[in-house]
C-alpha cells in the first residue's frame, strides 16, 4: 500500500472532478468525526462498515465492494479487474480507522496497488489550512 501526501490527494480529487470514476477518496472515520469536517469530494465509509469484528455483515460488505468499489463477483468470488483506486484517510497518523479499513480490504483480497493511504489525515489537512466541508 502506497502512502501519499496532500499533493497526491489533491491530484486524485482533481481527477475525480474531471470525471475519472476509477478513483474514490474515502474518509474512514465514524460519522461523529466526519460531521466536524472532511475533505471536499471524499466519501464516508466508516471503518466499522468493512470490519466483521465490529459487526459488519458479509452482505453489507459485499454491497459496498460492488456499489462503491467497482468489484464484480463471479461464482461468489470477487473479481478485482475493475477495482477502483481507493485513497483512504482518517484523523491522522495516530488514528487507526483508515489502517483498519486497509487491513480488512487486504484480507478480502483487494489489490494493494489500488489502495493509497493519506496518513496525515484530517490533522495535517487542517494544519495546512486546506479546505474542509461539513456534510
Amino acid at each position: 500500500v502506497e502512502t501519499v501526501g496532500e499533493l497526491e490527494v489533491l491530484d486524485y480529487l482533481a481527477k475525480i472532478n474531471a470525471g475519472d470514476s476509477s478513483i474514490l477518496v474515502i474518509d474512514s472515520r465514524t460519522p461523529d468525526w466526519v460531521k466536524k469536517g472532511t475533505i471536499p469530494g471524499s466519501v464516508n465509509i466508516p471503518w466499522t462498515t468493512l470490519n466483521p469484528a465490529q459487526g459488519a455483515a458479509p452482505d453489507s460488505i459485499r454491497k459496498i465492494m460492488e456499489d462503491q468499489f467497482g468489484i464484480k463477483y463471479m461464482d461468489g468470488l470477487p473479481d478485482y479487474t475493475d477495482a477502483k483506486t481507493l485513497v483512504m484517510f482518517c484523523n491522522g497518523i495516530w488514528c487507526r480507522q483508515s489502517p483498519n479499513n486497509i487491513m480488512n480490504l487486504l484480507k478480502f483480497g483487494y489489490p494493494p496497488n489500488k489502495i493509497k493511504w493519506y496518513r496525515g489525515g484530517m490533522q495535517d489537512w487542517e494544519v495546512l489550512g486546506l479546505s474542509t466541508v461539513k456534510p
